[in-house]
Formats: C-alpha cells, sequence, structure tokens
C-alpha cells in the first residue's frame, strides 16, 4: 500500500511537472552531453523538454545519493526513459495510457519504455554497465545496490 501511495505521489509531480514546455537550462544540457556518449546525447535530444528536465533531476539526484558515481551510471540515471519517445504521447495521452493499460500501439509503447530505451541505448552504443543498469527487468538487476539508487532517484 505504501509503494502504491508513493507510485501515485510521484505520478501527479511528474504531471504538474510536464505542463511546462520550457527547456532545460544551458548548464544542464551542457552537463548531460559532458555525462553522455555522443550517440546517447543525440538519444537524449530527441526527448521532450519535460522528459529532458526529469532526466536531469534524476540523474542529479542520483548523484546526491550516490557520490562515487560513474559515468556508466549516470548516464543510465539520464537514460532511464529514453524508451518514452517512441510512445509519441504527450501528458495527457500518458495520463490516460497509465489509466487504461497497454492498449494500442502507443499506449503499449508507453507502458513497454524501459524495453524500449534499453534497445536504444544498446543501438548507440552504450557501455556494458550503462545497458545493465537500465535492464531494470534482469534478475541480476532486483538485488543491485546502483539499481536501487537510480529507482529511488526516480521516485521521488
Amino acid at each position: 500500500m505504501i509503494q502504491f501511495m508513493e507510485n501515485q505521489r510521484h505520478l501527479v509531480r511528474r504531471f504538474f511537472t510536464s505542463i511546462s514546455k520550457r527547456p532545460p537550462e544551458a548548464k544542464d544540457v551542457a552537463w548531460v552531453n559532458e555525462m553522455l556518449l555522443a550517440n546517447e546525447f543525440e538519444l537524449w535530444k530527441l526527448l521532450k523538454p519535460h522528459d529532458q528536465r526529469h532526466s536531469i533531476e534524476v540523474a542529479r539526484r542520483f548523484t546526491d545519493l550516490h557520490p562515487t558515481f560513474t559515468r556508466d551510471q549516470v548516464a543510465a540515471a539520464i537514460l532511464h526513459d529514453i524508451g518514452k519517445v517512441e510512445s509519441e504521447l504527450g501528458v495527457l495521452g500518458r495520463v490516460v495510457a497509465t489509466i487504461v493499460g497497454p492498449h494500442g500501439t502507443k499506449f503499449r509503447n508507453y507502458h513497454n519504455h524501459e524495453l524500449i530505451g534499453l534497445n536504444l541505448c544498446r543501438n548507440a552504443g552504450s557501455s556494458v554497465e550503462t545497458l545493465r543498469l537500465l535492464d531494470w527487468s534482469a534478475e541480476t538487476s532486483r538485488n543491485d545496490s546502483i539499481v536501487k539508487i537510480l529507482r529511488q532517484a526516480d521516485q521521488i
């Protein structure tokens, strides 16, 4: 029940921060560019501004929670939602997709964004470590302390 409430709180917060179309600050984009490989950065630029801001927030929280981070770990934090580019849903479409589930291609892509993102990053040449951290469905990731920190940074 507590996990459900935390997830709902996270979704409500994401909704309200998603309304703004304001791009991330230039200093934050420069930091993302430093943390990502060239092909990863090209992928990241495909995200909508609110998703870019969210990815930066998650990565900054991750680095606060895990000060001895590596570039590969920060790349995973930045790219954790990259698969959402495939759903092509706006804010309201995402709300509907969350409520009704994976019916139709766009809603299915939205619900499968983690696997889609993993494949996009694999095709972009992400490191083995970044890919390992993005594979939240893997049995080994359930007990991985870095994956737990990534998830925690995403849920705040």
